[in-house]
């Protein structure tokens, strides 16, 4: 099979002059960007980065970010996005279990990086962008590429299940595990989603979401650059932006989270602005209620909503609601994409009736092959040839699917997930914490936040601030528990399993 990374070969060929990724003021054509992939390829190697070689991408949107994604496949090695949200030690634990050779990142993450860099005894280089003539252990991006101003790379022949990257996931475990995404899931992906949208050379996609996810990354971006279009990159997301820069660039489809989603249609001014060119915007995370529906499609009047639903570990965008049933199936996330088969089955394995309820199981060759070295979750979400989500759903008479329920505990903050073990694990730490219990919190804005139930060792208390301070040096920010109950006892099962849906219905208390 072919490596994904050789497509820009034909590009280069093809269409040399047409723009390729754009970001404020610069642009890259093309020819430009195979150029610049095949200096940077040239460098990792020299810093022997050798095929299957992990490396960690700490980055926000930028040009950078997708020429290493092409440069380290170009050499046979694997790429691994890190949210850069996270807390240090999230980072540090991240890139130690997944044994990073080098690491990219830019000049306001560096400090971040020195600090954890003693503890990873498998990173050998770090490179910052934006950076020159820099002192070791840094290595400037730019200083890399100059040294092979003519470099030719051919690309690595790979097999369809050599890995193309990692993504690290919250799951349903206190640490984030590692999904092994090959070259043959991205080209699956790829074609479903150029087959199912029509995609071609004229399409220009606005990613205003984090690259590090697969949203940002594969919804439908790597497609649209597969298929010889155009990638527009904000650096963060701002919602006043996003629609300035469909303006501008005539962007033809966007992926937004639920949030993000709220922001644009919140923009006191939106209507100034011209949406026409947006042919689709593409969706996820949540149910979206008829009323936003209705606005999404006068914020956009060319456009329909493509609601969706994937996962990391297909790719994302398993199912798409079309545009001839944006309304009649009000509430589905739509019909599965090509070559994905989607299976509702009971508790014994069995597939249940039409519109019965059941775990969603998803097969196909966009599915990861499996956890990075873990194989009792892999074990346990790979079964029998499909991919048991944990997520709760129906199909209708139709086939259209429905998202009933969530995987169990997991949070939804902004489009980004939180598993509740990872949050609580953190607390445990607390010395004046007994037990803990963390579940979502309704949010005008976020969809959800954390809650934090707590239980206090006999004798021994502390402040809800105190428990926030403690929490934000362990976690990113957006899991940081907006709210701490004290309880006397958790809510417990007969077999002493907390009993969260108990919790999630109890009023909002007295905080701590």
């Amino acid at each position: 099979m072919h490596n994904f990374a050789s497509i820009l070969d034909y590009h280069s060929a093809q269409r040399p002059g047409s723009v390729a990724v754009v970001q404020d003021e610069r642009q890259l054509t093309v020819r430009e960007l195979h150029e610049r992939v095949n200096q940077l390829a040239a460098g990792l190697a020299e810093l022997g980065v050798c095929r299957g070689d992990i490396v960690g991408l700490l980055l926000y949107n930028r040009p950078e970010f997708l020429e290493l994604v092409y440069a380290v496949n170009r050499i046979g090695a694997v790429f691994l996005p890190l949210n850069y949200r996270l807390s240090e030690e999230e980072w540090q634990y991240i890139l130690g279990h997944a044994r990073v050779k080098v690491l990219v990142t830019e000049p306001e993450l560096v400090g971040s990086v020195d600090r954890i860099a003693a503890g990873l005894t498998d990173l050998d280089h770090r490179i910052q962008v934006d950076g020159d003539s820099l002192d070791a252990p840094w290595t400037g991006y730019e200083d890399l590429l100059a040294r092979h101003p003519c470099a030719g790379v051919q690309p690595v022949e790979v097999a369809s299940d050599d890995l193309q990257r990692l993504m690290y996931t919250s799951g349903t475990t206190s640490r984030p595990k590692g999904v092994c995404i090959t070259h043959g899931n991205v080209q699956a992906k790829n074609l479903a989603h150029i087959v199912h949208f029509g995609l071609t050379a004229a399409d220009t996609t606005l990613v205003c979401g984090p690259l590090y996810h697969v949203g940002g990354l594969d919804m439908p971006a790597l497609g649209v650059l597969y298929a010889g279009g155009k990638v527009v990159l904000q650096r963060r997301f701002d919602p006043t932006g996003a629609l300035r820069a469909i303006q501008e660039h005539r962007v033809t489809n966007v992926w937004l989270a639920p949030a993000m989603v709220n922001a644009v249609l919140e923009v006191p001014d939106r209507e100034r602005y011209d949406t026409s060119s947006v042919r689709f915007v593409l969706g996820g995370g949540e149910k979206t209620p008829e009323p936003v529906l209705r606005r999404i499609m006068t914020a956009f009047p060319n456009a329909w909503f493509a609601d969706a639903y994937g996962l990391t570990e297909t790719v994302s965008g398993d199912t798409f609601l079309d545009r001839e049933h944006a309304l009649s199936k009000l509430g589905s996330v739509g019909r599965p994409v090509p070559h994905t088969r989607v299976r509702i089955i009971d508790d014994t394995g069995k597939e249940v009736p039409e519109g019965g309820l059941g775990e969603i199981t998803l097969r196909g060759p966009k599915v990861f092959p499996g956890y990075w070295q873990d194989e009792r979750a892999t074990t346990a979400a790979l079964r029998d040839g499909w991919f048991h989500t944990g997520d709760i759903g129906h199909v209708d008479e139709d086939g259209f699917l429905y998202i009933d329920d969530r995987k169990k505990d997991m949070i939804v903050s902004g489009g980004e997930n939180i598993a509740t073990p990872e949050v609580e694990r953190v607390l445990y730490e607390h010395p004046a914490v007994l037990e803990a219990a963390v579940v979502g919190l309704p949010h005008p804005r976020w969809g959800e936040v954390p809650r934090a139930f707590v239980v206090f060792r006999p004798g021994v208390s502390a402040g809800a601030e105190e428990l926030r301070e403690f929490c934000r040096a362990r976690l990113a920010k957006f899991k940081v528990p907006a709210r701490f109950e004290v309880v006397d006892e958790l809510p417990r099962t007969p077999s002493g399993k907390v009993l969260k849906r108990t919790l999630r219905d109890i009023p909002t208390l007295e905080q701590a």
